[in-house]
């Protein structure tokens, strides 16, 4: 295929990448949102003469080992899980947004104390330090959100600093600083407006990012209770069943969490290729 061909067919491909991405979300935002108040069914009745039962058609997803509908814990727990990566990836994007770029507006010790302690909480595992923080609480979706947000705002505040120093160097920043403008003044009118397009993105990537981080907590018993509907819950409970050869447990609701976490990132590929179409570097969350 020569050269010129190749523009067309990756708009094409990128057209339809986003088109599906954005279909998924929109399908996810809308089963959260009306299936609980639509289905008058509770998600958490025990039906044994049901349990185990594979796909059909009173039960598309099947049941699980007590009996419930699984199409509908699934939705529940992408509920919660959804809610967690939201609640937790924006919080995370503030705090990283505003400690890099206080440490890039300040400059000199303080932006080397401030990117020495970034440095540090980097090197813990961000699994490991999720472990440590969830395990002060009792297991709950608070404890969770406050584990994963304090956890992953360490690369959005490089990635704010990193904006913000390209962008003190501008001739806009020379002239509001010669105009008298304070450095508080300088940094909340001209920087902060100037990066939140990349802390945007940045939010949105950290989304799927929070619900497999909150996936894995439950999986391994530290998250949400074990009664309480979500994806990493929902895996954790099914492993006894997969060995026994029923997968329909364990399958769905891992396509669950793996589906609307791929068009997110898909959605925020696009974003960032719009945003800023000559630099095509990952942002590593």
């Amino acid at each position: 295929m020569a050269e010129t061909d190749l523009g067309p067919a990756r708009r094409t491909t990128r057209r339809i990448r986003v088109i599906a991405s954005a279909g998924i979300v929109a399908a996810v935002l809308l089963a959260v949102l009306l299936v609980p108040p639509l289905v008058q069914l509770d998600q958490q009745a025990v039906d044994l003469g049901a349990k185990l039962r594979p796909p059909s058609w009173e039960h598309p997803f099947g049941t699980d080992d007590v009996g419930r509908d699984l199409l509908l814990r699934c939705v529940y727990g992408l509920r919660v899980s959804l809610l967690v990566g939201v609640v937790a990836g924006l919080t995370a994007t503030v705090i990283g947004t505003a400690v890099g770029a206080l440490a890039a507006a300040s400059g000199g010790w303080t932006d080397r104390i401030v990117m020495r302690l970034v440095d540090t909480f980097s090197s813990v595992p961000h699994l490991l330090l999720g472990i440590f923080i969830v395990a002060m609480f009792r297991p709950g979706v608070g404890p969770v959100i406050v584990s994963v947000a304090l956890t992953h705002w360490l690369s959005t505040a490089r990635i704010v600093r990193s904006e913000v120093l390209s962008l003190r160097s501008r001739p806009f920043i020379d002239a509001a600083i010669s105009g008298g403008a304070s450095r508080g003044r300088v940094v909340v009118r001209h920087l902060l407006p100037a990066v939140l397009p990349q802390a945007g993105l940045a939010a949105v990537l950290m989304v799927p990012h929070a619900m497999w981080h909150e996936s894995a907590l439950s999986f391994l018993g530290l998250g949400l209770p074990t009664h309480q509907a979500s994806l990493g819950n929902l895996v954790q409970t099914a492993r006894g069943s997969l060995l026994a050869g029923d997968w329909w447990p364990t399958l769905f609701p891992g396509l669950f969490l793996i589906v609307p976490t791929l068009a997110l990132a898909g959605l925020a590929g696009a974003w960032r290729e719009r945003i800023n179409p000559r630099r095509r570097s990952e942002l590593m969350l």
